[in-house]
C-alpha cells in the first residue's frame, strides 16, 4: 500500500490515467463511459469501507480495556465528521486512562496533535514517553528530532547519547497493529466492501485496513539521526554514540531502524570486514522486506494467506518479528541469495 495513494481506509489509487484519444471518437466515448464506471464503483466501494470503519469504532468505544480502546482510536483518526465521542483525541485519551494502559498507547497519543499550527508530535505525550520508556531508544530518537527542529543541538546531543545508551528500540507499530487485527475482526465485512477483482474476500479486507492503518503510525525522524551523524563524524564522541545506537537498531524493531543501524556501521566503522558484514545484513533485509511486499500483495487474492498475515499479525511483536514469520511460514529464505543487490546507502 503505497503511503502517497493511502485513502482514508489504506486504499491504494485504484485507477490508472486512461490514454487519451480522439475526442468524440467512439473508441474515447467507451473508454470514457467505462473510466466513469470504474470511478463510480471505487468511491462507492470507499464509501462503504467507511461506514464499515465507522459501525467498527461505535461497536469498540464502549470498551474499557487499552487495546480495543487503541484499537477505536487509530480506526477513527483517519475519519472526519466524526461524534465527538468516537474522535480519535477521546478515545486515545480513554485508552490512556486504561488501568492497562502502557507506552504503546502514549506512543500513539502523539499524533493528537495539530500538524497545520506544526504542532505534532504531541509534546506532553512525548514527555510522558520519556518518564514512562526511557531504556527505548526510539523515545529519545522522537526528542532529537523535535530538539533539531527547535535548534536545540546541545540538547539533541543527550538525546543522542540517551539513544546510543538504551537497551531496545521499539516503536511499538507491531503493538498497534495487534489492536487493529483484533479490532477489524469485530464485526464482517459487509458486501459491499469487498472488491471484486480480490478474492481473498472479508479477509482481504480486514487486511487490508489493519495493515494500511498500521502503517501510518508516528515514527522518529530516522533520516535526521544518519545527518546528525554523518555531519559530525569527525568529532570522536558523537562518532562512537552514533555506533553505539547503530547496534541497537540493528536488533530494532522496524525495518528502517535495522536499516539505519546498519547503514551506520557501513559508514562509520573503520574496519572494512564490519563495513562488507553490514552491506551483506542489509542486503539479506532489503530481501526480506521486498518478499515481505510480495506476500502481502498475493494476500489479497488469497483467503488463506490473509488470515495467516492477520493471525501473526495478533499474535504480537514487532514488525520486523512478523516479517520473518511469515517468510518462513511461506518457506520463503530470510538470506538473500548471492547475487541479489540491495539499493545504495543513502
Amino acid at each position: 500500500m503505497r503511503g502517497s495513494c493511502i485513502l482514508a481506509l489504506g486504499l491504494a489509487c485504484s485507477l490508472v490515467a486512461t490514454p487519451l484519444l480522439a475526442a468524440g471518437s467512439p473508441a474515447h466515448k467507451t473508454t470514457h463511459a467505462a473510466s466513469k464506471k470504474a470511478e463510480a464503483k471505487a468511491a462507492a466501494r470507499d464509501k462503504a469501507l467507511r461506514g464499515f470503519q465507522r459501525d467498527l469504532v461505535s461497536v469498540l468505544a464502549p470498551r474499557v480495556d487499552a487495546q480495543p480502546l487503541l484499537g477505536a482510536a487509530l480506526l477513527a483518526r483517519p475519519l472526519t465528521n466524526q461524534p465527538e465521542v468516537n474522535s480519535f483525541h477521546v478515545l486515545i485519551h480513554r485508552a490512556a486512562q486504561a488501568s492497562d494502559a502502557g507506552p504503546a498507547v502514549t506512543w500513539a497519543e502523539l499524533s493528537d496533535c495539530d500538524a497545520k499550527a506544526e504542532a505534532c508530535p504531541n509534546t506532553k505525550a512525548l514527555a510522558k514517553l520519556v518518564t514512562q520508556a526511557p531504556d527505548n531508544a526510539a523515545v529519545w530518537l522522537l526528542k532529537l528530532g523535535q530538539d533539531m527542529r527547535n535548534m536545540q543541538k546541545k540538547d539533541a546531543h543527550a538525546d543522542l547519547a540517551r539513544a546510543a545508551d538504551a537497551k531496545l528500540y521499539d516503536d511499538y507499530a507491531g503493538t498497534s497493529l495487534k489492536a487493529l487485527a483484533y479490532a477489524v475482526a469485530t464485526l464482517p465485512p459487509p458486501a459491499d466492501t469487498l472488491d471484486p477483482a480480490e478474492s481473498a474476500g472479508p479477509a482481504g479486507v480486514q487486511m487490508m485496513i489493519a495493515f494500511g492503518l498500521a502503517a501510518a503510525q508516528p515514527q522518529p525522524g530516522l533520516r535526521v539521526v544518519a545527518e546528525l551523524c554523518k555531519s559530525e563524524a569527525d568529532d570522536a564522541t558523537v562518532k562512537a554514540e552514533c555506533l553505539k545506537l547503530g547496534k541497537t537498531l540493528e536488533w530494532g524493531s522496524s525495518a528502517l531502524a535495522r536499516s539505519l543501524g546498519l547503514h551506520l556501521r557501513e559508514t562509520l566503522n573503520s574496519d572494512p570486514a564490519q563495513q562488507q558484514d553490514a552491506r551483506n545484513a542489509r542486503r539479506d533485509l532489503v530481501w526480506q522486506v521486498q518478499n515481505f511486499a510480495q506476500l502481502a500483495s498475493r494476500a489479497r487474492n488469497n483467503k488463506a494467506e490473509a488470515q495467516h498475515l492477520l493471525a501473526l499479525a495478533r499474535n504480537g511483536g514487532s514488525q520486523m518479528s512478523l516479517i520473518l514469520a511469515a517468510l518462513r511460514d511461506a518457506h520463503i529464505p530470510t538470506e538473500a541469495p548471492a547475487d541479489a543487490q540491495p539499493k545504495a546507502s543513502e
